[in-house]
C-alpha cells in the first residue's frame, strides 16, 4: 500500500466533510472547497477520520491512492489553517505595494506590472520588499507565486529579482581582469 494513501485524515472540529458522488466538499472555519475524485478511488468517512482506499495494485491506481489522500488532506488543511508563500524582491528600485485588489510591481522595467488578485487570493506587503501570498487552495497560492516571480526571476550574476524566501540563487562569476 502506499504510506501516503493509507494514513487516515483525521478530521478537525469546525471542519465538515461531505462526499457525493465524485466530488468532496470540505467547509471550514477559512473557508470551503470542492473536488472532484477520481471514479478508481474511494473514499469514506469512519469516525471522524477520511480514509482513502483503491480497489487493487496497479501502477495508475497507486498513484492516484497517494495523490487523492495528498490534496484531500491539503483541503482540510487549507479550510482550517490557509497556506502562506513569502516572496522577496532584491534589486535597487525594485518594489511592491497593493493597490486595491491589485499588485503593483516596479522590478526595473519602464512601466509598473499591476496584477490582478487571483479569487480567494490575499497578497499582504510588508517593507515593500516582502510579499505573502495567502489563501486556503495550496494549487492557487503556490500558481499565483510561481506567476509573481516569473515576471523577474533572479538573475545569476547580481541575484536581482523575485524569488522564494530561503531560495537560494548560486551567482555566476563575472568576467576576469584581462
Amino acid at each position: 500500500m502506499s504510506r501516503i494513501g493509507k494514513m487516515p485524515i483525521t478530521i478537525p472540529s469546525g471542519v465538515q466533510v461531505k462526499i457525493e458522488n465524485s466530488t468532496i466538499d470540505v467547509k471550514g472555519p477559512k473557508g470551503a472547497l470542492s473536488r472532484s475524485i477520481h471514479s478508481r478511488i474511494s473514499v469514506n468517512i469512519e469516525d471522524e477520520k477520511i480514509l482513502v482506499t483503491r480497489p487493487n495494485d496497479e501502477k495508475q491506481n497507486k498513484a492516484l491512492h497517494g495523490l487523492t489522500r495528498a490534496l484531500i488532506n491539503n483541503m482540510v488543511v487549507g479550510v482550517t489553517q490557509g497556506f502562506t508563500r513569502r516572496l522577496e524582491i532584491q534589486g535597487v528600485g525594485y518594489r511592491a505595494a497593493v493597490e486595491g485588489k491589485s499588485l503593483k510591481l516596479d522590478l526595473g522595467y519602464s512601466h509598473p506590472i499591476f496584477y490582478p488578485f487571483p479569487q480567494g487570493i490575499d497578497i499582504r506587503v510588508e517593507k515593500n520588499t516582502l510579499l505573502f501570498v495567502e489563501g486556503i487552495d495550496k494549487e492557487v497560492v503556490g500558481q499565483t507565486a510561481a506567476e509573481i516571480r516569473a515576471f523577474r526571476k533572479p538573475e545569476p550574476y547580481k541575484g536581482k529579482g523575485v524569488r522564494y524566501a530561503g531560495e537560494v540563487i548560486r551567482l555566476k562569476v563575472g568576467k576576469k581582469n584581462a
